[in-house]
Formats: structure tokens, C-alpha cells, sequence
């Protein structure tokens, strides 16, 4: 990882607001796992796992909680070294913010607005009545339908595409090839067995602070909307269906399902390919692991795994016993098997030669 910004360890350590030990005068130029880091590195420990790579590390300068061990370096103390390495990454991390200004190749639409200081990029389309908010970035080809509202501070990058009458609010980062407001799956069956296509015309809503990650698809309603609430993250690969409502601060990892008109609760946590039916609720701080798939409702403070979900430690117990089952089987024919020859024994009676 090649950043371009350069800071002594005494600048970054005020940045962060961290203690110091050691010499404040190293220039620090990127970020790096403690295996990784060489001189000019800047790297942490908050996994006990990795202590032993502590001795060895070749960084400049490292991030410990305010009890660790010392280092044989210059060190910062923090009380979340993790978080306080996220915070030196961003400190560090070249800016790459394009210049202000509208491309030559860009269509803009009669009656849009764009915001001072935005960049919209080569051969975007905003679309009619569109409104773009300060210092929001649209990169090259992405699509923004008429009547579309972007709040300010916004990125949107590449091919990405954000369909008629969304609203999107500020501080949102919507990555590559996601689709905000496609059509959600709605269809009426015909007697005939063909289907009738309920228009989906109500919008997508995303509050501030969320990010979208790539090739993710986010679904409109009939009626209704479907709303993302603020300082959600969702990853890449994730579907959200129409009518779905998901709450605060909820984390969605890679190919997550959500079907229509389910509600998240804030603070909830799914794992990779986690699915979740339709007209359900599920309880805030809710976290299932990955693949999990839930069928039914959850209360709050939930913590599932398997299909259909169970509570995590009965599942971990299942799971256990899933990888016997094989020689669990031999036994029980075994043990059929004996009993099957009892019962012929017992069942055949005295000998009558013996009487």
C-alpha cells in the first residue's frame, strides 16, 4: 500500500490525540500489519494472537492499548488500538478528490442543480430536475436519473446508477456498479399462469453516513419506500429487496439477502450470505454468522447461526455432533443388529429335547 502524505510520529500522535513514547521526530508515510512494516510504517496491536510478532516487526512506530507491553519502537498509546489505526490510515491516504468542475462529456439535465464545488465525471448523465448536493463527487458513466436528490459530500463511483426520485443524504458512499432504486420483484399472478408487472415507482431512501459497496442492488417499492437508515454499511454483492426498512448502524457483509418488506433493527450484524425472508422483524443488535438463513421473526439482542436459524451455542453443539453422524450410524446398526439377535433368541423359547 503506497500512500503519498508524509507525517512526523510526534504530528500524528496530536492528530490522534494518542500519548507518545519514544522519538517523535519519525516520519511516518503509510499504514502496515506488524508482519508487513518496514521503516516508515506505522503499525498496531488489539489481537493478543499476533503479540509475537511484536519482537520482530520492522515498523517505525506502533499503536498499543494503554496496558500493552512496550515495543521496540516508538510507540502510541491508545484505548482502541484498532480504531485509532483506522483514524492514522485516513490521515495518511493519498487524496485522490478530483478537481471541482463539470466534464465537457457529462450530460447535465434541464433543471438539475449541481452544488458548489462538485465533480461530475466523464460521460455521467444527470438526469432532468436532479439535485447534487456541496462537494459531492459523481465519477465517469454513472447514472443519475431525473429527480434524483444527493445530499452533500457524497461519492459516487463508477457505473453506478441511481434510479428516478431517490434521495440520498450526505456523507454517502455508493461504490462501483450499485444500483439504488431498481425495481423491486413484484408480479401478479394471471389465471392463465402468465404474471401482471406491479410498477415499482416509490423511491429508495438512504440516510447520511451510509455506504453502499459494489454491485449491490437496493430495491423500490410499489408503495411505500425502502429506506436505509443512517451510518448503515453494507458490502458488496448485497440484495435488498423492496419495502425493507434497515435500521442504524447496521453492518450487511458480502451477498446478504433481505426479502421485501422485512424491517432490521439498528445495530444488527450479518455475515456473509446470511438470508433473510420476507414480512419479518427482526430484534435490534441482532447477529447471525454466515450463511445463516432466517425463516422467522428474531426478538432483540438475537445471536443465530444455521438453516433454519437456531441460537448460536445450540448450533455450535449441533454442529459437533453433524460431524459424527457417520460413525454415529455404524454404531446404531451395530447396535440394531445385536438387538435384533437378542430378541430371536429370547423369542425362540426353552428346547424341548432338554425336558
Amino acid at each position: 500500500m503506497i500512500y503519498s502524505r508524509r507525517l512526523t510520529l510526534r504530528e500524528l500522535a496530536e492528530r490522534l490525540g494518542c500519548p507518545l513514547e519514544g522519538d517523535g521526530s519519525v516520519e511516518i508515510g503509510r499504514v502496515a500489519t506488524l508482519e508487513a512494516a518496514g521503516p516508515g510504517d506505522v503499525s498496531f496491536l488489539s489481537n493478543p494472537k499476533y503479540t509475537s510478532q511484536l519482537s520482530t516487526t520492522r515498523a517505525s512506530a506502533v499503536i498499543l492499548g494503554a496496558d500493552a507491553a512496550p515495543a521496540p519502537c516508538p510507540t502510541l498509546r491508545a484505548p482502541d488500538p484498532y480504531l485509532a489505526f483506522a483514524a492514522a490510515a485516513a490521515l495518511l491516504a493519498p487524496d485522490d478528490r478530483p478537481a471541482p468542475g463539470v466534464s465537457p462529456s457529462a450530460h447535465v439535465g434541464p433543471g438539475a442543480t449541481i452544488g458548489p464545488s462538485c465533480h461530475i465525471g466523464a460521460f455521467a448523465s444527470v438526469g432532468d430536475g436532479a439535485a447534487i448536493g456541496a462537494r459531492t463527487i459523481v465519477h465517469p458513466h454513472v447514472v443519475i436519473y431525473p429527480g434524483v436528490v444527493i445530499g452533500d459530500d457524497c461519492v459516487v463511483h463508477a457505473h453506478a446508477s441511481i434510479r428516478e426520485r431517490c434521495r440520498i443524504g450526505n456523507r454517502v458512499i455508493i461504490q462501483n456498479g450499485a444500483v439504488i432504486g431498481s425495481d423491486g420483484y413484484g408480479f401478479a399472478p394471471r389465471p392463465d399462469g402468465t404474471f401482471q408487472k406491479i410498477p415499482q415507482a416509490a423511491p429508495v431512501v438512504i440516510e447520511d453516513d451510509v455506504e453502499i459497496g459494489a454491485n449491490t442492488a437496493i430495491d423500490r417499492p410499489a408503495v411505500g419506500e425502502t429506506r436505509i437508515q443512517a451510518g448503515t454499511k453494507i458490502d458488496n454483492l448485497v440484495h435488498v429487496a423492496h419495502g425493507v426498512r434497515v435500521g442504524r448502524n447496521v453492518m450487511l457483509a458480502g451477498q446478504v439477502g433481505i426479502a421485501g418488506s422485512t424491517t432490521i433493527g439498528d445495530s444488527s450484524v450479518f455475515g456473509g450470505q446470511v438470508g433473510i425472508a420476507g414480512h419479518l422483524h427482526i430484534g435490534k443488535g441482532t447477529k447471525a454468522t454466515a450463511q445463516t438463513g432466517i425463516p422467522n421473526s428474531l426478538p432483540d439482542g438475537s445471536f443465530v447461526s444455521g438453516y433454519p436459524a437456531i441460537d448460536n451455542r445450540e448450533w455450535l453443539k449441533s454442529s459437533a455432533v453433524f460431524r459424527r453422524l457417520p460413525e454415529m450410524k455404524k454404531a446404531l446398526a451395530a447396535l440394531e443388529k445385536r438387538l435384533a439377535g437378542l430378541e430371536a433368541t429370547l423369542g425362540a423359547g426353552p428346547d424341548p429335547s432338554h425336558e
